[in-house]
């Protein structure tokens, strides 16, 4: 079962143009899985709060693509923050963590790669059941 030590903040190289910057993020190269879906988060009211969720087999890789959030990660004995507000900078949440994204700015863009397809199945989102989850692992 993955613990906080186990989630990292990746810097994704930039590519430098005179008309701006790329970043490329490449399956198993930035990020540890092949990307099966991509979403984003957007319109969301600035200082409001999304997330607040775990997953039993998927890692997701976040990113602030405009604007900040702060994404709280809780492994059921340990919370740490991270704030994210650089295009060039993801967060790797492994599965197992219960995860918030909180206090979005005005205008942000949550960019999220997933290494799994929607499936209602995968997510914990009663922190109670997560808490019951982690202690059979």
């Amino acid at each position: 079962m993955k613990t906080i030590q186990d989630i990292q903040v990746i810097e994704l190289p930039v590519i430098h143009f005179r008309a701006g910057n790329i970043s490329p993020i490449e399956n198993l190269k930035e990020i540890p899985f092949e990307t099966k879906r991509v979403f984003y988060l957007y319109d969301i009211p600035g200082g409001e709060s999304r997330g607040a969720h775990a997953h039993k087999e998927c890692w997701q890789f976040l990113i602030a693509a405009s604007g900040s959030f702060e994404v709280l990660a809780d492994d059921g004995f340990e919370k740490k923050s991270y704030f994210l507000n650089r295009p060039n900078k993801g967060l790797l949440i492994p599965p197992g963590i219960w995860a918030s994204e909180l206090e979005f700015s005005s205008g942000s863009v949550c960019l999220v790669l997933a290494s799994h397809h929607y499936e209602p199945g995968d997510y914990i989102r009663n922190y109670e059941e997560y808490l019951q989850f982690r202690s059979k692992k």
